[in-house]
């Protein structure tokens, strides 16, 4: 073999023991992927939460608008708050009863003691958030002095409401309820002096705000003065804020524990909530906490 053979089976020999050299010292070894390791093992993995869905029915106004107002809060805390507005008030708790929806928010607990026996509810009060304080509203007089003898007043004609309607009534001195109705219950048969000689319509709640033309005035709950769009400073006089008719969340007994209706509640008696309700309703709507 020639010089030339000779050297360039030399300089094939150099590079294989360069490359040899290189594999075997390898050098820097690569970091570890430890993002996939902990993909694969589930470490430092955030847990979604569990949302939990609450079905609530309620009156349009204001109940479903203060719900709406803390959805989002609830949202955040892991519970999705369904509002379903039944046009038909009386609707709500069968509605409970037959588990068409978790809880209610529309009524009074006079109101609910005052059919709760006779329909076979086994329901629980979980918290106060409101007060709607009930007025006397007139289309045709301008304030209390102007009510005449025989006036036609309309009253609502269930048991809670109307009882509500003649005391306020008493407490302005047009009538005298019997002495000793504890109950939350009364008619106008239960009036004991009627110096005005007073003729009371008794009428679906609902339907009051539409009688009022044919009527000196009537007595009608705050809600529905507010679907009707009448101005509620416009009442010539109304329950004061210590009424006792606040209105609550209900659920089935033994649903009171559910961490979603707990979180419902303590969403619903924020001071945010109260300034809602202040600034929103102004005299229409009393908070209840």
């Amino acid at each position: 073999m020639g010089k030339k053979g000779i050297f360039s089976l030399a300089s094939i020999l150099i590079i294989f023991g360069a490359i040899v050299s290189g594999c075997a010292s390898g050098g820097p070894a690569p970091a570890p992927d430890t993002k996939s390791a902990a993909q694969g093992n589930g470490a430092g993995t955030a847990k979604p939460t569990k949302e939990a869905t609450l079905k609530i029915g309620a009156a349009a106004v204001p109940h479903a608008e203060i719900l709406n107002f803390v959805k989002p809060k609830l949202k955040e805390q892991g519970v999705n708050l369904e509002v379903v507005v039944y046009d038909d008030e009386g609707q709500l708790n069968p509605a409970l009863k037959d588990k068409q929806i978790d809880a209610n928010y529309f009524q009074h607990v006079p109101y609910l003691d005052s059919v709760k026996g006779e329909k076979g509810y086994d329901f629980a009060v979980t918290t106060k958030v409101h007060v709607e304080p009930i007025g006397f509203y007139s289309s045709k007089l301008k304030s209390k002095d102007e009510i005449k003898e025989g006036a036609r007043i309309g009253i609502p004609n269930n048991p809670s409401n109307e009882y509500r309607a003649l005391v306020l009534l008493q407490q302005q001195g047009l009538i005298k309820l019997k002495d000793g109705l504890t109950t939350y219950e009364a008619t106008p048969k239960d009036i004991a002096d009627n110096p005005k000689k007073l003729k009371f319509v008794e009428a679906d709640s609902a339907t009051l705000p539409r009688s009022l033309p044919d009527l000196e005035g009537a007595i009608i709950n705050t809600n529905l003065v507010l679907e009707a769009k009448i101005d509620p400073k416009s009442a010539l006089f109304r329950e004061d804020s210590k009424s006792p008719y606040a209105n609550v969340i209900v659920v089935r007994k033994g649903d009171e524990t559910r961490d979603e209706v707990k979180k419902l509640d303590a969403a619903l008696t924020t001071p945010e909530v109260k300034k809602f309700i202040e600034d929103k309703y102004g005299v229409a709507v009393v908070p209840a906490f």
